[in-house]
């Protein structure tokens, strides 16, 4: 078996998409507690073990240049924040006619100690587990079985991104579109930083980090009303 069919491993993905399927059932039958993304973190972990892929190999490293890199994270965070909050969010309103349901954080409106917890848990579960899981893992896991090339990333950029948005699927429809497309925007940032982590983090950590102070604040549609 040579390097590269020993990376690929192909009799693993079914059980992969096995254990996924899994955990997303679990979740949505109300048996994961407080989030779905360790699980998922465990078998993308696995996987990579399995097949001599470090986190490292994944972008989960300082790459050249970490200051420019964590500058453009920071920026496009805020960017995607600007375009989901100020573009994305109301034309999804308008066409579906509802917000994203996020009455999960209904209790987040001028609560300061909560608030401090999911800007903790955010950092590590969103920004740190879902890009390791979903860009780290998923993304290059599904290009590479379509060739990695130019058309395989395509591919694979539109594949795990329908998942990562299914993966959002208590927020309602307006939600899953939502987290579809900021998760194409994040393997996008991801595959023009080199396929470095840095950025897609940072990114992440910045708008989610946004959305919950809104929340905190009770700007936020449909929270504390």
């Amino acid at each position: 078996m040579n390097g590269a069919a020993k990376r690929l491993r192909p009799e693993l993905l079914p059980l992969e998409i096995a254990l996924i399927s899994a955990i997303f059932w679990a979740d949505e039958a109300g048996y994961v507690p407080l989030s779905k993304t360790p699980f998922l973190l465990l078998v993308a972990w696995g996987s990579m073990w399995l097949r001599g892929v470090s986190w490292r190999d994944a972008g989960f490293s300082m790459p050249p240049r970490a200051l420019r890199v964590a500058a453009i994270g920071i920026a496009v965070g805020i960017a995607m924040w600007l375009l989901e909050f100020f573009v994305t969010m109301p034309l999804l309103h308008r066409i579906l006619g509802v917000w994203p349901d996020l009455t999960v954080f209904d209790e987040l409106a001028g609560n300061l100690p909560l608030l401090l917890i999911y800007l903790a848990l955010n950092w590590l579960l969103a920004a740190f587990g879902e890009e390791m899981t979903w860009r780290g893992y998923a993304l290059p896991r599904v290009a590479e079985f379509c060739g990695s090339d130019t058309r395989a990333w395509v591919v694979a950029l539109v594949v795990v991104n329908l998942a990562f948005g299914l993966a959002h699927l208590y927020q309602g429809p307006s939600g899953v579109v939502q987290a579809t497309v900021g998760g194409v925007l994040l393997g996008i940032l991801y595959l023009a930083t080199g396929r470095n982590l840095l950025a897609p983090i940072l990114a992440h950590g910045i708008g989610n980090s946004v959305d919950f102070t809104v929340m905190y604040l009770g700007w936020y549609p449909g929270i504390g009303t």
